[in-house]
């Protein structure tokens, strides 16, 4: 099969996609491009989406979140912030608009591929439309080719039906322009546009919250909505590069073992969202960009970069993980983890999944034991905390009250809770409930 030219129109004139030059305002520009509601407290807010917007989880918070506690913390320019579950990158984002200097850890090479490219702000945007622009012809010239395809390894990490043969195809082909006339300077910034499109534009993927496929798209404009999300960075940066250029970074590095990335006593305040403990498979919500960039090839890929994760779901647990031990004497842990199993058993549920649900929870809040240990020691003395958790219900409906056991975990650990406030309710599907969404507030004193 060939592709047919009719499905996908000429490109635009080269003028086309480029702008005058955006004169130097202290303002962030304003996107019309996706309303949202401002009863949404989860949602990204219009005037905050540059450099944010460029790629993010469907469930990321929001930076209105991060500014919140920069103020509530009174964080000043000659302190740092970290965020050791990064994702990609709302913390160090939003720290460096704001003139904060920052540090994210996060274990998935997708998100810390991204969340690194959104905090380069440092490309000539006209430079990056020029190049894009000559990539996109290339490839628009290069689209008659017999269709590709990827190899029946990397298809097998996929969902199946995540993505049909004509926009896979639009894909490689453009991808495969990218290699041949790779440009050092934009090249991660084009390689991160196609991966947001890839999602968001291009797939079959939704996400309601779990990743699945919807409706197949037989075909898509994948040329013509690359070059408007280059565009758009475009446009960012030249707001961006009026910002001071606040130091901030992201090591590629497990949250559980923070010691070997962070500096002793250097760390004024921690604003981050650790996974929760549900059945959320978090590798499944960048498997198709992480299969087509090339971040993921095989299943050896897959099961290193699910090792590095927070044991957060069963499908990341592994016979020699031992981090459950250090909630060996937590008696809420353990309980709760005792009526996941007999609730299995009592339901006769036998797959190989289910009978990890309640080593999946021991193993979760051990990891995060021994996260908040760690990090201990790279916390300067009144080092000030929030952590975005979440009550959950997916294992057998046993509901997991989740930020009061972090906070306890925290307290046995020597830190100081001082609040955990409400951010926001939502309904469990299985039980119909309403899950609080947390904020849990600590402090390090220097003990």
């Amino acid at each position: 099969m060939r592709y047919n030219a009719v499905l996908n129109p000429p490109l635009k004139p080269l003028e086309y996609y480029h702008q005058p030059t955006l004169p130097h305002l202290p303002i962030e520009p304003v996107r019309a491009r996706r309303h949202r509601r401002s009863s949404d407290l989860n949602h990204i807010r219009n005037q905050d989406r540059s450099a944010h917007d460029w790629y993010r989880f469907v469930l990321s918070f929001p930076p209105h979140l991060v500014q919140k506690y920069l103020t509530d913390f009174a964080i000043e320019s000659n302190q740092c912030v970290l965020d050791p579950f990064c994702g990609t990158g709302t913390t160090v984002v939003e720290c460096k608009k704001q003139g904060v200097p920052s540090v994210g850890v996060e274990a998935n090479q997708m998100a810390w591929f991204a969340g690194s490219t959104k905090l380069d702000w440092s490309i000539d945007a006209d430079r990056l439309i020029d190049h894009a622009t000559r990539i996109a012809e290339l490839a628009q010239a290069n689209l008659g080719q017999p269709l590709r395809t990827l190899s029946e390894e990397r298809s097998q990490l996929l969902l199946k039906n995540s993505i049909s043969e004509l926009p896979l195809h639009k894909a490689l082909v453009l991808l495969d322009q990218l290699k041949q006339h790779k440009d050092e300077l934009c090249d991660r910034h084009e390689r991160l546009a196609l991966a947001k499109i890839l999602v968001y534009s291009i797939s079959n993927l939704k996400f309601a919250p779990e990743v699945s496929v919807g409706k197949l798209k037989q075909d898509a404009p994948v040329i013509e909505l690359w070059i408007d999300e280059i565009q758009q960075m475009a446009t960012d940066l030249k707001y961006l590069q009026t910002l001071p250029n606040t130091p901030a970074t992201i090591h590629h590095a497990d949250s559980r073992n923070l010691l070997e990335v962070l500096e002793p006593n250097s760390i004024d305040a921690v604003i981050t969202s650790p996974p929760y403990p549900n059945e959320k498979d978090y590798t499944r919500t960048t498997r198709l960009e992480s299969v087509l960039l090339g971040f993921l090839e095989t299943k050896a890929d897959l099961r290193v970069l699910k090792q590095g994760l927070m044991r957060s779901n069963s499908r990341c647990v592994y016979r020699a993980d031992n981090d459950d031990q250090w909630v060996a004497n937590h008696a809420e842990i353990q309980r709760i983890a005792n009526e996941i199993e007999a609730k299995r058993i009592e339901l006769n549920k036998t797959s190989g999944f289910e009978r990890q649900y309640a080593r999946a929870t021991r193993l979760y809040f051990g990891g995060m034991a021994k996260h908040l240990a760690d990090l201990r020691q790279a916390l300067r003395p009144n080092a000030q905390l929030a952590y975005v958790v979440g009550d959950q219900a997916s294992y057998l409906r046993v509901m997991i009250r989740t930020g009061g056991l972090i906070a306890d975990l925290a307290k046995s650990l020597g830190y100081e809770v001082t609040d955990i406030e409400l951010f926001r309710t939502r309904l469990a599907t299985a039980t119909k409930e309403q899950l609080r969404e947390e904020v849990v507030l600590l402090k390090w004193k220097g003990n």
